[in-house]
């Protein structure tokens, strides 16, 4: 029997150990979800935000029940953990509220005596989901395709089994119907079968770039749509005009949310040189104050990687980076003893096709480069396969009319880059294609079927 191992990274220990789903059972978890596809498509609106405000109010009464599962199996500090839980009720209260103006129909003017656009399921969807955010990413796939009435089938990452079986029990504990919403707790090359069954109509995907090629093959090879939140180098610029404080405390706490395993983090921090050196110096103040530790307390900041393999990955970019020319203005230093820790690291003097520039950083390192103006700060902020989110801190109105010319699918003017659920997210180039949340995100898995009621106008 193969087993789903979740390791705590504050401390090594195995913490849980689930079988993973044989083919049978994998078959007879999309089985439920299709026979519970046939009555929940004919649940009314109302309804089915019934089931999603249930699930809402659950979530947030057992807050210190379910965020302490993502501290445990991967590393969220405590605080950030108990947000987390908060933010997916709030993605399902959202849903609950807007979805009936999300998916009214959409009156076209033709040669018809009425015709419009209605917004139908289209059956069971597989959402195959990342570690990082085990509770906001499952409520960002699920509470949208639920609400336009299809049925979901969640294959989580394996190295989160308890958040992943705590998800379909808060579904149950509230009495939703049935296979309405099921967590299949599976291996990562097992997933190509459920992709595959004819009963699963289309694809929501989270994770890296690489992976997402993969299950973008085998769905198109399907025949089925897709959605891909991928990963991202997101560029933040800090022109000479920025607000420096507020950007250099704005961009250090985008840097190091969730101990910076993010995939809409700020990355490459690009600033016009007449600042650079200000400016370094107010963000290496910012990160320099951060408490990296234990996740379970509070005062804690900065928790470990969630794996070794992740965490020697990310040493090899800042040590590859500093060999190539950059400065390490803070932390790179591997640290000795219990939990996969790393330091908050600054490193300075960045320049394309160094690792920590080229290649999406998974964890606490701010890297910031330096542009000779906008133009070469717009160049460099497009200078990479991904096109996720992006951040400009200068003139609002400069801020905006730039904001045209990055190449990314979300960009914030003198703020945070975030997931909103009233705002679609989703990126362009190798960050993916699609979008989740906002009006944009409950109509990716739904059937935009033309109505043509004659007779033809005269």
């Amino acid at each position: 029997m193969t087993m789903l191992t979740a390791i705590d990274p504050t401390t090594g220990a195995v913490v849980r150990e689930v079988p993973a789903a044989t083919p049978a059972e994998i078959t007879e978890i999309i089985d439920r979800a299709e026979v519970a596809y046939t009555s929940w498509k004919e649940h009314t609106l109302a309804e089915r935000a019934e089931v999603l405000r249930r699930v809402a109010t659950y979530m947030r009464e057992h807050t210190e029940e379910l965020a302490p599962l993502m501290t445990e199996e991967m590393g969220k500090p405590i605080g950030e953990a108990r947000g987390e839980v908060g933010k997916a009720a709030w993605a399902a209260e959202h849903y609950a509220e807007h979805a009936p103006a999300y998916l009214a129909d959409e009156h076209l003017d033709s040669d018809a005596t009425s015709s419009y656009v209605q917004y139908l399921p289209l059956g069971p969807v597989l959402g195959i989901l990342p570690w990082n955010a085990p509770f906001w990413v499952a409520f960002r796939f699920c509470a949208p395709a639920l609400m336009a009435g299809n049925t979901c089938v969640m294959k989580h990452d394996p190295h989160v089994p308890g958040c992943a079986a705590a998800l379909e029990e808060v579904f149950r504990a509230v009495g939703a119907p049935e296979g309405v919403f099921q967590t299949l707790l599976a291996r990562t090359e097992d997933v190509e079968q459920a992709i595959r069954d004819p009963r699963i109509r289309a694809v929501s995907f989270t994770g890296s770039d690489r992976a997402g090629a993969q299950v973008a093959a085998i769905a198109g090879s399907e025949i089925k749509p897709a959605v891909l939140e991928l990963g991202g180098s997101d560029p933040c610029i800090v022109l000479a005009d920025a607000d420096l404080p507020k950007a250099a405390e704005v961009s250090a706490l985008s840097r190091i949310i969730n101990a910076g395993q993010s995939c809409i983090a700020a990355k490459r921090v690009i600033v016009e040189r007449s600042v650079h050196d200000t400016f370094v110096e107010l963000l290496a103040a910012q990160l320099r104050d951060l408490v990296v530790g234990d996740p379970r307390d509070p005062a804690t900041k900065v928790g470990p990687i969630a794996r070794e393999e992740l965490r020697e990955s990310l040493h090899r970019q800042v040590t590859s980076s500093v060999e190539a020319g950059a400065t390490c203005v803070l932390g790179g230093e591997m640290p000795q003893g219990e939990g996969l820790f790393y330091p908050v690291t600054l490193l300075t003097g960045v320049e394309p096709g160094m690792a920590a520039c080229t290649e999406e950083t998974f964890g606490p390192i701010a890297v910031v480069m330096v542009a000779e103006d906008a133009e070469h700060a717009l160049a460099l902020a497009n200078d990479t396969p991904y096109g996720l989110g992006a951040a400009i801190w200068t003139d609002t109105e400069r801020g905006v009319e730039m904001a045209r010319r990055i190449e990314a699918g979300q960009v914030s003017v003198n703020g945070i880059v975030k997931s909103d659920p009233r705002l679609p997210s989703g990126g362009i180039k190798r960050s993916g294609y699609g979008r989740e949340l906002g009006p944009h995100g409950i109509r990716e898995f739904t059937n935009a079927q033309q109505i043509w009621v004659g007779p033809a106008k005269a």
